[in-house]
């Protein structure tokens, strides 16, 4: 997920370059730095703010970023007023302070993964994670966060609480997964559907979608042919386990927005891997010339699925894009 930094003093500059130097140690991609302050000379990596501090930060919230506020927590709260929709896809919202004693997330700690990257800036800045959330504090089973890291659909948003209470009480939770469900009534069950019961139903998410494109294409017309596609296959973006490319494609532009915007983790290969792909491809002798194998977009969806994964949507191209869609089992 990108991060994007915005200080609004002398010392808040200091300490997103100390954050950042400290991430680029540990090989994490670092924040884009932002200030905003009229200031007569601008430092070195870092963007000025001209416009209204909530204009800004509405358009950076919609993308997807993880935002980080160097400055006062109340400062953060007025400028994601009316912002935050659903605790499942907004983004992480992170304050630390003007003097970077303290990194507190304040928004979309478990499913936006804000805790956790809390606690790096935290170890970076060596500073203090200030962690709220229930299940955290009580040191117990947080279900949004299973959820999350195995790439798990929550079907039913309100059990989310029925489960977390349970585990802040220090009760048993129960769980069982897909065709082994116990005769009695479970927390969480682990499967496309059931007809036993359950608190909380998570689905595994089912489809992998392969991208292939020429050099630097423009992020909007990807994303528009990434929309239309899967919603032309009747797919949600919910449902979509990763997006699968060839390694030399991993870092272009168009490929990290949908990955930021949409929360999607991106599985890259190299060619060795991708020629090793099992089925029948639609395969370009131009493609194999230019990159060592005759399909990316296929080879990578149905590699990214797994074993025993059936290709639904074969390649599909459009304006330099390509476009395949894999079925996991």
């Amino acid at each position: 997920m990108k991060k994007i930094a915005v200080c609004f003093t002398h010392n808040g500059e200091d300490i997103i370059e100390k954050l950042n130097m400290g991430l680029v140690e540990k090989g994490i991609e670092k924040a884009e730095a932002y200030i905003s302050k009229d200031t007569e000379e601008l430092r070195e990596g870092f963007k000025r703010i001209s416009s209204p501090i909530g204009e800004w930060t509405a358009s950076v919230f919609k993308a997807g970023n993880a935002l980080i506020f160097v400055g006062a927590v109340g400062i953060a709260v007025r400028s994601i007023s009316g912002l935050p929709k659903d605790k499942l896809s907004d983004c992480p919202v992170i304050v630390i302070d003007d003097n970077g004693q303290f990194v507190i997330p304040i928004l979309s700690g478990h499913a936006g993964g804000g805790n956790k990257l809390a606690e790096i800036l935290a170890e970076v800045l060596d500073a203090i994670p200030v962690i709220t959330t229930s299940t955290d504090v009580n040191d117990t089973f947080s279900v949004d966060t299973f959820a999350v890291e195995n790439r798990l659909n929550v079907i039913n948003r309100d059990g989310i609480k029925k489960v977390s209470t349970k585990a802040i009480e220090d009760k048993k939770i129960t769980l069982s997964i897909k065709n082994y469900p116990p005769k009695e009534k479970v927390d969480v069950i682990v499967a496309d559907e059931t007809d036993k019961e359950y608190s909380l139903l998570l689905k595994p998410k089912k489809y992998t979608v392969g991208l292939g494109m020429k050099k630097d294409k423009d992020l909007e017309s990807v994303e528009q042919f990434f929309l239309k596609t899967i919603k032309d296959n009747n797919i949600d973006v919910s449902d979509i386990y990763a997006i699968c490319t060839i390694d030399l494609k991993e870092d272009e532009a168009a490929i990290k927005n949908l990955r930021d915007k949409y929360r999607l983790p991106v599985l890259s290969f190299d060619k060795e891997i991708l020629n090793k792909a099992q089925g029948d491809f639609d395969g370009s002798d131009f493609v194999k010339n230019t990159v060592g194998v005759d399909n990316v977009c296929e080879r990578a969806a149905v590699v990214g699925a797994g074993t025993g994964a059936e290709l639904v949507l074969k390649k599909q191209a459009y304006d330099g894009m390509t476009i395949a869609i894999a079925k996991r089992f």
